[in-house]
């Protein structure tokens, strides 16, 4: 193991002390688990995916201007069967 020193607020190092406290764990062992956690989050999507995805945002235009607030309205539209 490497030894190494972090500087926390107050808040983070209130909430990391009671979360270890309720599972039973260390300080350090609860900062591994998260850290390890976070990774494989990072490691499951590459950075070059996210950067290509995120440069489709905005290229396509539905014609509609107020798909964000009626989104569950033009979806529930979208998958109600249609009759013949």
């Amino acid at each position: 193991m490497v030894r190494t020193q972090i500087q926390l607020d107050e808040e983070q190092a209130r909430w990391l002390k009671a979360e270890a406290n309720a599972r039973g764990i260390s300080l350090s062992q609860l900062i591994r688990e998260g850290l390890s956690s976070f990774r494989e989050q990072e490691e499951r999507l590459p950075k070059e995916k996210k950067q290509k995805a995120l440069q489709a945002v905005g290229m396509f235009a539905s014609g509609v201007s107020d798909i964000s607030a009626h989104h569950d309205d033009y979806l529930a539209d979208a998958i109600q069967p249609r009759e013949s």
